[in-house]
């Protein structure tokens, strides 16, 4: 009992030693990151070290474990990805903290170090310059000496008695009472470091105010009326238009563009552009407008998944406005098969222009559901393309176009081997009943929503266990560029079922049973939930 109250005491009393420095660690890294912080105010929130260090996160992580972190933690996923670089980040700093006790400069040049990754991290974007690199390293240099300072002076505290006949250690260190004043100092001017950078950055306040200024024309061709029967009334089957606050949003963009539409431009040029221009949004807003219902589909959308939705979009016609530049489909002899789209922060999604100019209604979207583009899915300007996935369409914040060949240019995604070239593929989901339900046995309404942009839907079927398909009764087609509702009354016997759904589109076929996963170009198989009617 003795020797085991003995080394506890022990162990005690090296924490007890350990903490401050540990806490030191802790306090220079949230300096760093505010000093970085209010330089980024000046340079651009994109070079702050934790979005920096994000993005190449983001860029060097595994396709597949992308896909992962979108099912598991849905919209949330960037929040979560900062989340956990900044916990990295503390664990790091309280180890230098610690090493600083003993190692005093080796702990400081630790917090360099971690400065020069986030400098390379920032200058590794693709809209990167090499001033970008500046809140990274002035942020490490101040939570540098910041650590060195504050273990000189717990080092002068806690040295042991000089040996006799040896002067004693000069310099007088805290002790427990100053050193907590002297760290509570430094978290107080460290917040008010950060908060001064947030409130400089004024990029956000600009883009808001002129998101607010805007108000859209009416369209030169406005959407159709929605058809009597398009929305089914069934109880948990979702509104036919998608609201702009459910809308799913999966992109890269650790944090979120936000662009002055009275500054933005957007270049056209490259391979067969004879009329090269640069475009202001008013420039845009003066062109007569379409209007559309459109449905989009995200790539990573697993078989059943929650990444699709119908919106109204309206916005400039792109084929049109292609034209005007001298731009011909390769059909047409035109040189260039793929449309690069570059939107602010450095991202580049291809397009095949055959499709983006054969009578679709591909647009540089301008509003949605309304009003102005939301900031998060685009504002100013973004591209949308009935028909095609997500990651070869719908570039977000738009600022460039170049034609060019998918032979001469891999855009982001294909260079981490999704295919080039992805139509949206059939599908259909069960929206109710739920996986895992528990409906009453009786008649139960199974109904849910399918999809072939571009093609159109032409029947969903439905099976029981292993039963024989039975066709389910659609609603009103809207366009064939938008979802379409589905429905089947069922007669439910108490017991386990499995429900099954398939569709076919209007070419004549039928999504696959066979499960595949996105990579490379989008998920198969049929949607299925299991319930117990009770």
């Amino acid at each position: 009992m003795g020797r085991d109250r003995k080394v506890r005491v022990v162990r005690g009393t090296r924490l007890r030693a350990l903490a401050p420095g540990a806490l030191s660690g802790l306090l220079a890294g949230y300096a760093a990151l505010a000093v970085a912080e209010l330089a980024s105010a000046a340079v651009g929130p994109q070079a702050g070290p934790v979005v920096a260090v994000g993005g190449a996160a983001i860029d060097l992580t595994p396709g597949p474990v992308k896909d992962w972190a979108i099912r598991t933690f849905g919209t949330a996923d960037k929040l979560v990805l900062r989340l956990g670089i900044l916990a990295v980040l503390a664990l790091l700093a309280l180890a230098l903290g610690v090493l600083a006790l003993r190692h005093r400069r080796l702990g400081a040049a630790g917090v360099l170090l971690f400065g020069v990754v986030g400098a390379v991290a920032a200058t590794s974007r693709p809209d990167a310059t090499a001033i970008d690199a500046l809140p990274s390293l002035v942020g490490a240099v101040a939570g540098s000496g910041l650590l060195y300072w504050f273990t000189g002076r717990l080092r002068v505290r806690t040295a042991p008695p000089a040996p006799m006949g040896e002067a004693p250690t000069a310099g007088k260190g805290w002790d427990r009472r100053g050193f907590l004043l002297a760290a509570s100092a430094a978290a107080a001017a460290s917040t008010g470091v950060g908060a001064l950078g947030r409130t400089l950055s004024s990029s956000g306040r600009d883009a808001l105010a002129s998101r607010s200024r805007i108000v859209l024309p009416p369209p030169a061709s406005p959407a159709s009326p929605v058809p009597r029967g398009a929305q089914l009334r069934v109880a948990g089957l979702g509104p036919f238009r998608t609201p702009t606050k459910d809308f799913y949003r999966v992109d890269t963009a650790l944090l979120v563009p936000k662009v002055d539409a009275t500054t933005w431009r957007l270049r056209i040029h490259g391979k067969g552009v004879t009329a090269p221009r640069t475009l202001t949004f008013d420039d845009l807003l003066q062109r007569d407008l379409i209007e559309r219902d459109i449905t989009l589909a995200c790539v990573s959308n697993e078989v059943g998944g929650p990444y699709v939705g119908n919106a109204r979009w309206i916005g400039v016609p792109l084929a049109e406005l292609l034209r005007e530049c001298g731009v011909r489909p390769p059909s047409r002899g035109g040189p260039a098969d793929q449309l690069v789209a570059r939107s602010v922060d450095g991202m580049t999604i291809g397009s095949p222009v055959e499709d983006l100019m054969d009578g679709r209604d591909a647009m540089l979207a301008l509003g949605m559901n309304g009003g102005p583009l939301p900031l998060e899915h685009g504002f100013p300007v973004r591209m949308v393309v009935p028909g095609l996935y997500g990651y070869v369409s719908a570039c977000k914040w738009i600022e460039d176009i170049e034609l060019t060949t998918f032979d001469a240019y891999d855009a982001y995604w294909v260079e981490r081997a999704w295919a080039r070239e992805a139509p949206v593929k059939t599908q259909s989901r069960i929206d109710t009943p739920k996986a895992d339900a528990r409906p009453r046995a009786g008649t139960v309404m199974i109904a849910g929503v399918a999809w072939a942009q571009h093609r159109g839907i032409d029947r969903v079927e439905v099976r029981i266990d292993e039963g024989p398909w039975r066709r389910a009764d659609l609603a009103a087609e809207d366009t064939r560029d938008t979802w379409r509702q589905w429905s089947l009354p069922w007669r439910a016997t108490p017991g386990t079922h499995t429900l099954t759904v398939r569709a076919t589109d209007r070419t004549g076929k039928t999504q696959p049973a066979h499960r595949t996963p996105p990579v490379p170009d989008g998920a198969t198989g049929h949607h299925s939930v299991v319930v117990t009617v009770e």
